[in-house]
């Protein structure tokens, strides 16, 4: 039976994990190798950390004031030039410009789009990303699930509209759970890709499919020199990684859902191996990549992810609030919790101007949505 969906978590002790039904190869790569401290359990310390800016662990978010209702399940916020930002809406297919003032666009409705909303499903148009040299290359990157696969395509975007799309990547296998999302461009100018597992936990561990991985692409999809198995996988042992951020290093952090015991927020690394399914959290045998944090599952289950004041800031789905993250310096991996009374939070992005903007997914199936949900939110700080 597949495993139960990691966006509304079940409470259970830390264990170690083992066996899965083997995973098929994929045909992509089968060519190529509040302000008070939260709850959650002490945070383990792994590796050295990054930081976007100066880190005040003293400094909280003001209190989040509504900019835009009525968004039917936002999953990614990514800002365009102006200071305006696109939004995904992950059951419509559709993707809105949302001024500063709270004004809403429709700008496109990908095409292909599939939700599975109906069966509590977790796919549909995930995660987007914005041409680092968007100025002479005005492209959107859009991650979403059609009926066969989980892919990524591209958009020109010209005169407040989005064109049609064009193929980046395809072949990642989808199911109702576990589908991945996340995109992200590196300071070296390539795509991050992160997938789930699809609910065969095996291929996390199979580096030639591209399942339960973070995959790092050039822009038109082609596999980059540097990557360290002469295909697309950059990191492996992931079960459901939604969000992706990096930090003023160019260091790349995840925000991973965990199973029947602890989510996770990793620091990525070339290579690495983050454990899943033999382990989750710190506590597994040698030879996994620890995380900087954790969560016990009923505290949690992140999804998007932004770098901001030194801190990582995640929207938790079944913790209500969003969570930061102290990236550096003595207080590294303290965990404190903000934005609550807003029900079920997952996008997370850092404006241009400074401040949060905040996705509600209270219409996801899985919430109690109220009146105007689902909203993104803006939190500024002091």
């Amino acid at each position: 039976m597949p495993a139960p969906s990691r966006e509304a978590p079940r409470s259970t002790r830390r264990t170690l994990l083992r066996g899965a039904a083997v995973a098929p190869v994929a045909a992509l790569l089968a060519a190529c190798e509040s302000s008070a401290p939260s709850s959650a359990p002490t945070p383990t310390a792994g590796g050295s950390a990054g930081t976007a800016g100066p880190s005040d662990v003293r400094r909280g978010p003001g209190a989040a004031r509504t900019l835009a209702t009525g968004i039917d399940v936002p999953w990614s916020i990514v800002f365009l030039p102006d200071g305006d930002a696109l939004v995904s809406s992950r059951d419509t297919g559709r993707i809105l410009r949302v001024a500063g003032d709270g004004r809403t666009q429709v700008v496109t409705t990908v095409p292909g789009v599939v939700s599975n909303v109906d069966q509590g499903g977790e796919g549909g148009l995930l995660g987007l990303a914005l041409h680092p040299r968007f100025a002479s290359d005005p492209w959107v990157y859009a991650y979403h699930s059609t009926s066969t696969d989980n892919r990524v395509v591209r958009m020109r975007y010209r005169d407040g509209r989005l064109d049609r799309p064009r193929l980046v990547l395809d072949g990642i296998r989808t199911s109702v759970h576990h589908n991945g999302g996340g995109l992200a461009f590196g300071p070296d100018g390539h795509l991050f890709v992160s997938t789930g597992d699809a609910e065969s936990s095996a291929s996390a561990q199979d580096r030639s499919s591209p399942n339960g991985k973070i995959l790092r692409v050039t822009d038109t999809g082609g596999t980059p020199g540097g990557n360290p198995f002469r295909n697309p996988v950059w990191s492996y042992g992931h079960r459901n990684v939604e969000g992706l951020a990096f930090d003023g290093r160019g260091q790349l952090w995840a925000s991973e859902f965990g199973d029947q015991a602890t989510d996770e927020l990793n620091r990525i690394e070339r290579g690495g191996d983050y454990g899943w399914p033999a382990v989750e959290g710190a506590d597994g045998p040698g030879g996994y990549r620890d995380p900087l944090a954790t969560w016990d599952t009923d505290a949690c289950s992140p999804s998007g992810i932004a770098v901001l004041h030194g801190r990582a800031w995640l929207g938790a789905l079944r913790g209500e609030c969003v969570y930061s993250v102290v990236l550096r310096g003595a207080d590294r991996g303290r965990i404190r919790r903000y934005v609550e009374g807003h029900g079920r939070i997952r996008a997370v992005a850092a404006a241009p101007d400074g401040s949060l903007w905040v996705g509600t997914s209270n219409r996801d199936g899985r919430g109690t949505p109220r009146s105007g949900d689902d909203r993104i939110l803006r939190v500024t700080f002091p």
